[in-house]
């Protein structure tokens, strides 16, 4: 198998940080991965963890996804300007009640994690229909499948991702172009303990008091509880997207956590959206005892099963 470049958006930390490096030591060499990131200067994790990688399969670029000019540059540099695979990881989160989210802030998340990823798209695709190859890896969420209470613009801009990328996929297909969505649950990572450390601090004087005090008292904890019964390490994620890519059929859909298939199949399961509705609304707010028990259950198989996926040996 001739040896890829993979073209990978938001490297500073957590995933893309993960994916980047796990693709630049494969076993089997066969990728040439540029990393890329907004601020160089926050290049130092990544320059830690590529070690030997760095500058020989590895090297990092400048690259906004807010900025057309940004990624230009960028797919320019590389020669031919051929990216075989595309790994579209930069994103932002945002939690908290919606009165207490300023339009600005919701505007600048959408510019990231939606237009973020159209902008990057739109410059390597034409490329690879030109070339008739190539693998558009975007790096999704369930949210983009369920909403979840209080993540309502985050799950939007991923509801968002998950409709461009199944409209464009029909087309990509004619061109020999793969498109693949993956969609982890919860991630530790430093970026995602930010944000609930600043959500335990949130001005919410711009919501009422009983919003004020669910997303405290039960959105809060209930969260701390789920990352810590089934939340995944960056690096299984990258194991996960090692394995979508060097599948000879890849998925357009790739869920990194079985443990979340029976929520999302909720939604499949009743045209009308009646059933998952209600059934998040019981478990949140009537039957709290019954999910903090289903979570020690969870959290106990998670760490039983919880064996990292091995990549496919090429043919």
């Amino acid at each position: 198998m001739a040896c890829r470049n993979v073209l990978v958006t938001g490297c500073s930390s957590g995933i893309g940080l993960a994916v980047a490096v796990r693709l630049a030591k494969d076993e089997l060499k066969r990728f040439r991965v540029v990393a890329t990131m907004r601020d160089l200067d926050r290049r130092g994790g990544l320059e830690q963890a590529a070690g030997g990688a760095l500058n020989h399969t590895l090297e990092i670029k400048e690259l906004d996804v807010r900025s057309e000019e940004s990624i230009r540059e960028c797919v320019n540099s590389i020669p031919q300007r051929q990216v075989d695979v595309l790994v579209n990881n930069a994103g932002m989160g945002m939690i908290g009640p919606l009165e207490c989210q300023s339009i600005g802030s919701m505007q600048s998340l959408f510019d990231t994690n939606f237009f973020g990823l159209a902008r990057v798209v739109k410059e390597v695709l034409p490329d690879m229909k030109r070339r008739q190859s190539g693998h558009i890896v975007v790096m999704s969420s369930v949210m983009g499948i369920q909403g979840l209470l209080f993540n309502d613009v985050y799950s939007a801009s991923k509801f968002a991702v998950e409709g461009f990328c199944e409209s464009l996929a029909v087309q990509a297909m004619k061109f020999n172009v793969k498109m693949s969505l993956i969609e982890p649950g919860p991630v530790i990572t430093e970026f995602e303990k930010k944000i609930y450390e600043d959500a335990a601090h949130m001005d919410l004087s711009d919501t009422d008091k009983q919003t004020a005090e669910i997303f405290k008292q039960v959105y809060l904890p209930y969260s701390k509880a789920i990352f810590t019964a089934l939340g995944q390490t960056p690096q299984d994620i990258a194991e996960h997207t090692l394995k979508v890519i060097t599948s000879d059929s890849p998925p357009f859909r790739h869920q990194t956590n079985k443990l979340y298939a029976p929520l999302t199949a909720l939604k499949r399961a009743d045209p009308s959206g009646r059933l998952p509705l209600d059934a998040f609304y019981k478990i949140t707010f009537q039957h709290n005892r019954i999910l903090n028990a289903s979570l020690a259950l969870l959290g106990l198989l998670h760490r039983r099963s919880c064996k990292e996926p091995q990549p496919e040996k090429p043919a």
